[in-house]
């Protein structure tokens, strides 16, 4: 099936996100496993990426659990630590594809002041011929309904989309839509699923 479009993910895909990894480091594995146990900090950055103000709604979360202030906030003051490094490999690969004249976007589940952020940080993610961050768009992965808008704002036929996202319940959303797919478990396997698509070469691919 001839590819038309080109989507990314964003986290894990572009980026490294791993928030336990970041607290690991800096409040140690047994107290991170406490505050991440009692405190539904994904679900808080769900909130964000819906489009809820960023440092509204970590500080107020970290307002509901004193005991955990300081370190909920660091997900707000120090957030840029928390979503790194880059993976060089796969913004090759964007780069490859948009020089070879081949349509890029981006569908991420991010916040509006988390990717304000992030794209201040990294010039990549400034480089998407179209960007779909669920924060805008008031919706985040899987539903169904950020697919199919999407859909209505690139203009193509959802068996022309090539989509890459870390998670398989992501994925399944996007196949149910007729949308090709490859989940992203590294950069390299990314790479072969674009050789071997005729999008780039080999040694584009590298």
């Amino acid at each position: 099936m001839p590819v038309d479009l080109v989507i990314f993910d964003i986290g894990n895909v572009l980026i490294e996100w791993q928030p336990e990894r970041y607290y690991d480091a800096v409040i140690g594995r047994d107290r991170r496993e406490a505050m991440f146990a009692e405190v539904d900090l994904h679900g808080m950055n769900d909130e964000v990426d819906r489009g809820g103000d960023f440092r509204e709604v970590i500080y107020a979360t970290a307002e509901t659990y004193p005991q955990w202030r300081d370190e909920i906030r660091m997900w707000h003051d120090r957030w840029i630590d928390l979503a790194q490094p880059p993976i060089d490999h796969s913004v090759r690969l964007l780069r490859a594809l948009r020089a070879r004249g081949v349509p890029v976007h981006a569908l991420t589940n991010f916040g509006i002041g988390t990717f304000e952020v992030a794209s201040g940080a990294y010039d990549f993610l400034n480089e998407f011929d179209a960007r779909h961050i669920s924060g805008h768009m008031g919706v985040i992965k899987p539903d169904a309904k950020i697919y199919e808008m999407v859909e209505a704002s690139c203009g193509c036929a959802p068996d022309g989309i090539l989509f890459t996202d870390d998670r398989a319940d992501n994925i399944a959303a996007a196949e149910a839509r007729g949308w090709q797919t490859h989940l992203f478990e590294g950069p390299q396997g990314w790479a072969d699923r674009l050789v071997a698509e005729g999008l780039l070469s080999v040694e584009e691919a590298a």
